[in-house]
């Protein structure tokens, strides 16, 4: 959030140092409104230039860029009109120079003036504020939720998981604190042996166990024989 408001400032600062800057002196005390545009991509004439048919129009346009790059956050937007601005300046001084064979900066104001200056400033501004924008972050992307200890999932939904904090059943735990009982060591159990209290075969013992074995309640009802049909010999 800083540095976006940093940067707005920044290209603030930057659209409207070049904007104003063909109001000022350029080359010799001509400003740069009396440049045409044409005359940039032809060669600069001593012709005088109507206002926004001028170097104010790139310029104007830049400002414009820069505008919708605050409001939209973009940061392409706003190096774009940063672009515009040195690229357009860069491209007057190319031709001021091989009509005068050289730039020249004088102490008496002659040479290259301060609306060259302000050009060339605001566009350093404009791609400086581009640099120090943060721009806009994409909804539901990475880093746009942050989970915290503490926090709870919605009883809607019943709760992160199974196991709590505790290893509770049913109880909701915390994030990065999920916990469970620490499992029991294995125990061995020592089952009696099957039918242990059955006597050996063929002792006095075993007969008398299969006599009250009758009598036990536990005993299954013997199982009953389908009645067979006649054979044919005993049909009459």
């Amino acid at each position: 959030m800083i540095r976006n408001v940093i940067g707005s400032v920044l290209a603030v600062i930057g659209a409207a140092g070049a904007v104003a800057s063909p109001f000022q002196s350029w080359y010799d005390g001509r400003h740069g409104r009396d440049y045409r545009v044409e005359d940039l991509f032809n060669g600069i004439t001593g012709t005088s230039s109507d206002l926004w048919v001028s170097l104010l129009l790139p310029f104007a346009f830049a400002a414009l860029v820069t505008l919708l790059g605050l409001v939209l956050r973009s940061r392409l937007l706003v190096a774009l009109s940063g672009l515009i601005v040195l690229g357009f300046t860069i491209l007057w001084m190319v031709r001021q120079g091989q009509r005068s064979d050289g730039l020249t900066l004088n102490s008496d104001g002659t040479g290259i003036g301060l609306g060259v200056a302000a050009a060339l400033g605001g566009g350093a501004l404009l791609l400086i504020a581009a640099a120090v924008m943060s721009g806009r972050r994409s909804r539901g992307g990475r880093g746009s939720h942050r989970y915290v200890a503490g926090d709870r999932a919605p009883e809607r939904y019943g709760g992160y998981g199974e196991y709590g904090d505790t290893g509770q059943v049913g109880q909701v735990g915390q994030v990065g604190q999920v916990g469970y009982d620490e499992p029991e060591p294995y125990r061995t159990h020592q089952y009696p042996p099957y039918d242990a209290g059955h006597p050996p075969a063929g002792s006095t013992e075993q007969h008398a166990w299969d006599d009250t074995r009758e009598q036990q309640p536990w005993t299954p009802p013997p199982q009953q024989q389908p009645p067979q049909p006649p054979s044919p010999e005993d049909r009459p």
